[in-house]
């Protein structure tokens, strides 16, 4: 597993329809990359993502803030449970090569922090505009270059 790309996508739990259905977009554009989904578990943009990546046939890990695996969203495979509230934000970079940040509001402006801490690549579709983060216009375009940035990430490993 550690040779597939994990992208991490990062976003709000009270997104938009226009956010939720560039999540959906997103999700379901990793699973046909061959890549693997991690996100925060719940709902929102990251269950979007994740219903988005199942309904492709690709597998989904949410790291979840409390001790409760059932709280994860019916489209995550692996739930791992923290119970760490919202410092789980860095276990959900931690676990991806590259992160897609959609929508959101200060849990994902944390995580895209947290991206930035330890040098993980933020590609940003409609999210906070800050230096770090590298707007792109559509899913596709995010997901093609998290997918570049993920294989160069896991090459330059030994």
């Amino acid at each position: 597993m550690r040779k597939i790309p994990r992208i991490g996508v990062i976003g709000g739990s009270n997104p938009s329809k226009e956010a939720l259905a560039l999540a959906y977009e997103t999700g379901k554009l990793i699973a046909k990359k061959g890549a693997i989904l991690v996100c925060g578990g719940l709902g929102g943009v990251m269950e979007a993502a994740a219903r988005g990546a199942k309904e492709e046939g690709g597998t989904t890990f949410g790291i979840l803030p409390g001790n409760d695996m059932e709280a994860a969203n019916p489209f995550i495979d692996v739930p791992i449970v923290t119970n760490i509230g919202y410092l789980r934000n860095a276990l959900v970079v931690l676990n991806s090569h590259v992160a897609i940040a959609i929508d959101g509001s200060y849990g994902t402006l944390s995580e895209i922090a947290y991206a930035l801490i330890y040098g993980r690549k933020v590609f940003g579709l409609k999210t906070w505009e800050i230096p770090g983060v590298s707007p792109v216009e559509t899913p596709e375009e995010a997901v093609n270059l998290a997918i570049k940035e993920a294989r160069n990430v896991i090459d330059r490993k030994p």
